[in-house]
């Protein structure tokens, strides 16, 4: 009986922390849908409206996108098959488990390792995990080329939707600055005391201040990830070097700045704007900095690298204001 309580009482938070994850997504579309109608029916003149509306569709488009494109698991193969899953747990001694994984992983094209040198395995997926894939523990999955769990879109950014977050990201910016620009005239007729209308001087002070408090942190996480798609890294490895079979490489997936931008977006630049699928690859390997030093030896020419935790562990929340990592 107190053991059907427990799975009762277990099942009901399950289902109220996924109501509640969907909160922060809320607060976002009503405050998008509350600056749509002061903008548009309360204060703008037609000549704004055309432009307006254009930004307006592409920032809702790419965050339809960074909210429902789901995230991208490994394939079977690198799950543990059900032999090796049971020799696996049977195993009682640490260092032969190791060899067992590194074993499996030499079918695999798996570069990285954990801090201690370890092949990078998941025990709750039970897989071997690929180059750049970590676990998130609030989707409770392994995610490929995971870059942070987002409470803003309740979404895992990875390799299937960072393109379009960071679309997100920039259209977000332009949607706040466009807003903020063309309602300061407004906010000068305020001041001024040529508003007559009390519902419309609300609108004024209220729009001003949500695009512009928006606008700056939107601005400074947007510069963020640039900085990081500049140097073809995730959040993730930004704060924890990654670990290859030949040690510890901050830059090990740095190919130069145009190809590490083509690593997200693609070679066709027409497809750069637009929140349609275009990252290269399938997300499971990817290619590495020492692959391209034979072609151009001056990248070998770098600072040293730096050393590395274990990959092997849970990350706290809250990475930055507008993103939440948790990954093992």
């Amino acid at each position: 009986m107190r053991r059907g309580w427990k799975m009762a009482l277990s099942g009901g938070l399950r289902c109220c922390r996924r109501v509640l994850s969907w909160v922060p997504v809320l607060v976002i579309v009503l405050v998008v849908l509350w600056s749509y109608y002061a903008y548009v029916f309360e204060l703008c003149l037609v000549i704004y409206l055309i432009l307006y509306h254009a930004i307006f569709v592409f920032f809702t488009w790419t965050y339809w996108k960074s909210i429902f494109t789901l995230p991208q698991q490994p394939n079977q193969k690198f799950h543990l098959s059900y032999t090796d899953k049971e020799r696996y747990e049977n195993e009682e001694r640490p260092e032969v488990q190791k060899q067992m994984l590194v074993d499996m992983a030499k079918k695999l094209p798996v570069y990285t390792r954990t801090g201690s040198g370890a092949v990078r395995f998941c025990d709750r997926c039970n897989l071997i995990k690929p180059d750049r894939c970590h676990h998130c523990s609030v989707c409770a999955m392994c995610v490929l080329k995971m870059d942070h769990h987002c409470p803003w879109v309740n979404n895992c950014i990875g390799f299937s939707n960072y393109k379009f977050f960071l679309q997100f990201l920039a259209y977000s910016v332009l949607y706040c600055l466009y807003i903020a620009t063309t309602v300061f005239s407004y906010f000068i007729k305020y001041w001024r005391g040529e508003l007559p209308s009390v519902r419309s001087k609300f609108h004024v002070l209220f729009l001003l201040f949500v695009a512009c408090m928006f606008f700056v942190s939107l601005v400074i996480l947007f510069g963020y990830h640039c900085w990081l798609v500049s140097r073809n890294k995730t959040t993730l490895e930004a704060f924890c070097t990654p670990v290859f079979t030949s040690g510890p490489e901050k830059n090990g997936f740095n190919l130069g700045f145009i190809k590490n931008i083509q690593q997200v977006f693609g070679d066709k630049k027409k497809f750069w704007l637009i929140p349609i699928g275009s990252s290269p690859g399938d997300g499971h390997s990817f290619p590495m900095r020492s692959m391209n030093e034979s072609q151009n030896p001056l990248l070998a020419n770098e600072e040293p690298w730096e050393d590395n935790e274990d990959d092997n562990q849970d990350y706290p929340e809250g990475s930055s204001s507008l993103a939440v990592e948790t990954e093992t």
